[in-house]
């Protein structure tokens, strides 16, 4: 069975060192509505994040 991911939304925020606490509590709490949610570092400017929204 194939598993398909959908990107519903991504927003590049400025980098706090607790955003992933945030994300850890949308995944623990959203998984069960086939959300997930993502934190990356930009490449290019360690200071900002891009926050993505994923549909699984």
């Amino acid at each position: 069975m194939e598993s398909k991911i959908e990107i519903i939304s991504t927003v590049t925020v400025d980098y706090q060192s607790d955003l992933y606490k945030i994300v850890d509590a949308l995944n623990r709490n959203l998984k069960h509505r086939d959300l997930m949610f993502g934190l990356a570092l930009e490449k290019d400017n360690q200071e900002k994040a891009v926050f993505t929204i994923y549909k699984t």
